[in-house]
């Protein structure tokens, strides 16, 4: 399959049911990593679906083919919080460096924007270097780092936390 034929030719649906094993599939492809979560299995779509808003749940798909999925989720129950949302993006290994990344980040924040989210966050595993500089390319900046927040298969890992303020909304 060329690649860059498929870029060019990529469109976006909203997630449903139907592709959701598709979705698990480049999900666990993040998982092997060891730097993309710190899950260890990929959710049911039942819970996965509980866990995510309503809206900004989007696939990137050429000729039926799943390239990579964006999502959000909600950071608080708490109303002041209520156009924060984190953010979550996941490329399958043979679309990485192609462009699929970039152009899902930016429709997901599209997204947002067109739903009232003002402030878009992420923690990203240090060792992720291609997230991270997928984040910074799409606007967001490094606000923190949490040393040591987590262990994966019993090896501390170190978060940078990133946040996107939008420039359309809640100005």
């Amino acid at each position: 399959m060329n690649l860059v034929a498929v870029v060019a030719n990529m469109e976006f649906k909203a997630l449903s049911k139907e592709y959701y094993p598709q979705l698990a599939q480049i999900y666990l492809e993040g998982i092997a990593t060891g730097m993309a979560t710190f899950e260890t299995k990929a959710p049911s779509f039942e819970d996965w679906d509980k866990a995510h808003l309503p809206f900004g749940r989007i696939l990137a798909i050429e000729n039926d083919q799943v390239l990579g999925w964006a999502s959000l989720a909600k950071v608080s129950d708490r109303c002041v919080y209520g156009g924060v949302a984190e953010n979550s993006i996941y490329v399958t290994a043979a679309a990485k460096g192609k462009g699929v990344g970039t152009k899902l980040l930016n429709k997901l924040i599209e997204i947002s924007e067109a739903n009232g989210i003002w402030t878009l966050q992420c923690g990203i595993m240090k060792a992720n270097k291609a997230s991270i500089a997928l984040h910074e390319k799409c606007g967001f900046r490094i606000i923190g780092y949490r040393e040591k927040i987590g262990k994966l298969n019993g090896v501390w890992k170190d978060n940078l936390l990133l946040e996107r303020r939008s420039k359309v909304v809640g100005q």
